[in-house]
């Protein structure tokens, strides 16, 4: 707890004198996306609101927006906890994802697309692979889908999506070989960026279509596993 406490500390400045709940969220849920805070993981009011610097009100406040956009739990007399996913969740995520992410590819314009963001989270999962950071490459990956949704120019989507990918990164953490899961995507990002830098939004939209139906299976199958079916 005292790393993640401490890289709070480091975003303190970001609140500067604007400090609100929905600001507070901000970071909270960047952290969540980040892989800083675990599902299951119990955020301490005087802890999170020391290193920010903030009231007990305040985060009060932002924890209940969180709990709104399902990332956290309140626990009668237990206090509040980052969620732990269920299969149901997971296969929500996916259909929200293949929904939206589908959506933006197939509406880009005429090309060329600014694509820069999207090179850029290649080479940062190419990085965090020769590294052996499988955790880093599925931040990588998760900065690759967030830079492809972003093709839309719709703050909206941005917004909708920024809670989804949240949620995807507690569903990743029940993956016990993180490398298995991430490494055969890291090529897959390269082919979409690949048809999409030759202006063939069609062929991108059909691998991403195939790659997040894969996803899910092999996600669910760990859950199924792991945490189990509660149907």
């Amino acid at each position: 707890m005292a790393e993640q406490l401490a890289g709070l500390a480091d975003d303190r400045a970001l609140l500067g004198r604007t400090s609100t709940a929905e600001r507070v969220a901000d970071i909270l849920r960047s952290r969540i996306a980040e892989g800083y805070f675990p599902p299951g993981t119990r955020l301490s009011e005087d802890s999170i609101g020391g290193a920010l610097g903030v009231s007990r009100n305040t985060l009060r406040e932002a924890f209940r927006l969180l709990t709104h956009e399902r990332l956290l739990v309140h626990e009668l007399n237990r206090g509040v906890f980052v969620r732990v996913l269920t299969v149901e969740d997971v296969e929500d995520i996916y259909r929200t994802r293949t929904l939206v992410e589908c959506a933006v590819v197939r509406g880009l314009g005429e090309p060329p697309y600014a694509l820069d963001g999207l090179a850029a989270a290649v080479t940062e999962g190419q990085l965090a692979a020769v590294g052996n950071d499988w955790s880093g490459l599925g931040t990588a990956n998760i900065h690759f889908h967030r830079e492809l949704v972003g093709l839309a120019g719709s703050a909206r989507t941005d917004e909708l999506m920024r809670s989804v990918f949240a949620e995807l990164r507690l569903a990743f953490h029940v993956v016990d070989d993180p490398r298995r899961l991430h490494e055969p995507y890291l090529a897959r990002n390269r082919q979409i960026l690949h048809a999409l830098q030759a202006g063939d939004r069609k062929e991108a939209e059909k691998q991403l279509s195939v790659y997040l139906a894969d996803s899910l299976e092999r996600v669910v199958e760990v859950y199924r596993g792991r945490v189990g079916d509660e149907d």
